[in-house]
C-alpha cells in the first residue's frame, strides 16, 4: 500500500509547559526496526493506516463536536460521558468511568502480554462560562480547546476505529483513557488514580499537542505552592506600625525576584498570582502569592523549593522585625500542585518507538523533550512512557484565541497507531515490544 502524503508542514504548537528539547533521531536497534518491518507489511495493518485517512473528516468532525462540550477545571463529567457513549458505539463494551472521573475502554490482547494504556485529556484550561462554540476562518478553526486536548481525544477514537475496523489483535491489552485533571491545578489528579489504582500498567502514551516531529520522552517536574500572609490589619493611619500582610508579601517577591537557578538541567520559577488587602488606605491583614517551580531534575527542583520556601518563611520575620513586633504576620505554606520529575534514555526502547513509527510517515528532523504532561506519572514511576501529537498544525494554546488546521491531521493517529501496535504487539506478526513490569 501507498502510505499517502510524506510531507508534514512545520508544526506552529509547542507545549506549554515544555523546558527542554534535544534533536536527532536515535539510531533504531533490530528488535525495534524487525517489530516495524513486520507490522508495516502486514496486511491488517496496511489497512488500518488506510482507514485513519480515509476516516480524517470525521476526525475532524469528532474533535468539533468534542470541543463544544466544555470541560472546565474539575468539571469534566458531562464530556466524560460523552466521550464514554462515543467510545462504546465503536464496540468497547469493557468500558467504564472510574472513580475518579476518568473514562477507561479496555480492548484485550490475546493473552499473557503487557498492559498499555493510550490516553488523551477530557480537561480544558477554561473556566466555567468560557464560549467553545467553534467558528471556521479560511482554512482554521477557532475555539478554547480546540486542540488542547480535543485534538488528541479525537485521535484516539480515530485508532480505536482503525483497530476494531481491520480486527487487529494485539497480543498486550490495550486500554484507551479519557483521563481527567491534567491541566492547572488538576494536578495530573486524573492520570495519578489511574496509576495508583491499576498496578497492572506496563507502558504509557499521551496523546498531547500536534506536532509527530516532537516525541516528549521526559518529565518536566512542577511543585506549585500557595503561600499566604496573615497579619492583625488596621488602619493606614491610626495604626501605623503594624506589620503589613502585603508588605511580607513584598519581601518575599524581591528576594525570590533574584535567586539564580541552574540553565542546565533547566529549572525556572514564576511568582504567577498576587492579592490581599482590603482598601488602599488600610495595612493589610492578608496577602497571597502563588509560585511555580519546575525542573527537568528532581534534585534540582527540591533544592529550589527550599530555597524558596525559606524566603517566604523569612520574610514575615524581616516584616515583623521592620516595626519590633514578633509573631504578628504569619505566613501558611501550602501545596497545590505536585507533578514528578523523570527522564528516559534517548536512545531507550520507547524513545525509538516513537521515532520509528514518525520516520515511516515521512518525518527526518526530530526533536526529543521533556515536557509537563501526563506521562510525567508513568515516567517518574519507571514505567515506559511518550507524549506525541494528535495531528494538524495549531497555535494559541491557552488562549482565546486558540486555533487549530486539519494539514495532514490523519498523521497523527496514524503515528500513534503504529506506536501502539510496536509496544502492544500484533498477534501472529510481531511479538511485543513491551515487556511486563516487575510488580
Amino acid at each position: 500500500m501507498k502510505i499517502m502524503s510524506r510531507v508534514v508542514a512545520a508544526m506552529a504548537f509547542s507545549f506549554t509547559c515544555g523546558a527542554f528539547a534535544q534533536t536527532g533521531a536515535p539510531a533504531i536497534s533490530a528488535p525495534v526496526e524487525q517489530a516495524f518491518q513486520r507490522i508495516l507489511a502486514a496486511p491488517a495493518v496496511k489497512s488500518a493506516l488506510a482507514a485513519i485517512q480515509a476516516d480524517d473528516e470525521r476526525t475532524l468532525r469528532d474533535q468539533i463536536e468534542l470541543t463544544e462540550i466544555p470541560a472546565p477545571p474539575f468539571k469534566e463529567a458531562v464530556k466524560a460521558a460523552e466521550f464514554l457513549k462515543r467510545v462504546r458505539a465503536l464496540g468497547f463494551a469493557d468500558s467504564k468511568i472510574d472513580s475518579e472521573g476518568n473514562v477507561i475502554a479496555v480492548r484485550k490482547g490475546a493473552g499473557n502480554g503487557p498492559t498499555l494504556v493510550v490516553s488523551a485529556h477530557l480537561d480544558t484550561v477554561f473556566p466555567e462560562g468560557t464560549d467553545v462554540k467553534v467558528k471556521k476562518q479560511g482554512e482554521r478553526y477557532l475555539a478554547p480547546g480546540i486542540y488542547d486536548d480535543n485534538r488528541g481525544l479525537a485521535a484516539l477514537l480515530s485508532v480505536m476505529r482503525a483497530m476494531q475496523g481491520a480486527q487487529l489483535k494485539t497480543t498486550g491489552d490495550v486500554w484507551f483513557v479519557g483521563t481527567v485533571g491534567e491541566e492547572e491545578l488538576g494536578d495530573l489528579r486524573g492520570v495519578k488514580a489511574l496509576f495508583r489504582d491499576n498496578k497492572n500498567i506496563d507502558g504509557f502514551i499521551s496523546l498531547d499537542g500536534l506536532g509527530i516531529d516532537r516525541v516528549v520522552i521526559s518529565a518536566t517536574g512542577s511543585r506549585r505552592f500557595k503561600i499566604s500572609y496573615i497579619g492583625p490589619g488596621g488602619h493606614s493611619f491610626s495604626a501605623f506600625g503594624m506589620p503589613s500582610a502585603t508588605h511580607a508579601m513584598g519581601r518575599a517577591i524581591a528576594k525570590m525576584a533574584n535567586v539564580e537557578t541552574p540553565s542546565n538541567p533547566k529549572t525556572t520559577f514564576t511568582v504567577g498570582t498576587v492579592k490581599g488587602g482590603t482598601s488602599v488606605n488600610a495595612i493589610a491583614a492578608d496577602a497571597e502569592i502563588g509560585l511555580d517551580m519546575r525542573s527537568n531534575d528532581a534534585k534540582e527542583l527540591a533544592k529550589l523549593e527550599e530555597k524558596m520556601l525559606a524566603i517566604a518563611r523569612a520574610a514575615a520575620d524581616e516584616e515583623n522585625a521592620r516595626w519590633k513586633l514578633p509573631d504578628r504576620v504569619k505566613v501558611d505554606i501550602k501545596l497545590v500542585g505536585d507533578r514528578p520529575a523523570g527522564a528516559q534514555a534517548s536512545d531507550s526502547m520507547i524513545a525509538q518507538v516513537g521515532v520509528r513509527a514518525a520516520q515511516f510517515l515521512g518525518i527526518k528532523d526530530f526533536s526529543l523533550a521533556a515536557s509537563s504532561t501526563d506521562s510525567n506519572t508513568p515516567i517518574a514511576l519507571g514505567i515506559p512512557a511518550l507524549t506525541l501529537g494528535g495531528g494538524g498544525i495549531g497555535g494559541g494554546s491557552h488562549s482565546p484565541g486558540e486555533w487549530y488546521s486539519p494539514l495532514n491531521a490523519w498523521l497523527g493517529p496514524q503515528n500513534t497507531l503504529l506506536a501502539t501496535l510496536a509496544l502492544a504487539g500484533v498477534e501472529g506478526v510481531s511479538a511485543p515490544l513491551l515487556t511486563i513490569q516487575k510488580r
